[in-house]
């Protein structure tokens, strides 16, 4: 079992470098275009900047595009108590799924992978370290079974929350535990040719938010 993990692990990590790099060369423009309209439409700073766990011990720098008004403190998930902070420009960058792009640069760095569960705020790996023990035993990713599977669930949820303690609440209760799930069930199964499909699933479902 762990030669199968170490082997695993070997190719995914040439999985994400690979695409990862190629991304970077094609969609360099894209890139920049982004980083000028952002700057434009909302100004400075153009990147939220986070601290995530890559393991349960192990902090790491998340990048992705701003899309949402600067506050001195910030903590916790985002629910409907958050809403009123997301700038028009922001609700089309996570609409499309292009605030991400920045996490390029983490999957260079080794901080993500492409597929995998998405990475905990600190708070909430030292509050369930039973759960994220056994989740963040595979490497962080972009997307993955749970964000597929449960991310429209979760933003319902969440969306009908209108004070952060409501938000814990539910997250904690109903959304930690039901990710987790779907992690180990990914990790159970990861491969490489599972990376790609669920790759594909991600790409599929933009498609079909953008055309509903």
């Amino acid at each position: 079992m762990a030669e199968r993990d170490r082997q695993v692990t070997w190719r995914k990590r040439i999985f994400d470098l690979f695409f990862a790099s190629l991304l970077v060369i094609i969609l360099g423009p894209v890139f920049v275009w982004l980083v000028w309209y952002i700057w434009r439409k909302q100004g400075r700073p153009l990147f939220y900047v986070a601290e995530r766990m890559k393991t349960p011990t192990q902090p790491f720098k998340l990048y992705k595009f701003r899309t949402m008004t600067v506050v001195n403190e910030d903590q916790g998930v985002s629910g409907a108590h958050k809403a009123s902070r997301v700038t028009k420009t922001g609700a089309w960058l996570r609409a499309k799924r292009l605030d991400e792009f920045p996490q390029l640069w983490n999957i260079l760095r080794g901080d993500l992978s492409f597929v995998g569960p998405r990475p905990p705020l600190r708070e909430y790996v030292e509050r369930f370290p039973e759960i994220y023990r056994e989740v963040l035993k595979s490497r962080p990713g972009v997307t993955g079974l749970a964000t597929i599977r449960f991310h429209k669930h979760e933003d319902r949820l969440l969306s009908r929350c209108s004070t952060p303690e409501q938000t814990d609440d539910i997250y904690c209760r109903i959304c930690i535990p039901r990710k987790a799930r779907l992690d180990l069930i990914y990790q159970h199964h990861r491969s490489t040719c599972y990376d790609f499909d669920l790759v594909f699933q991600t790409i599929g479902n933009l498609f079909r938010r953008k055309n509903a």
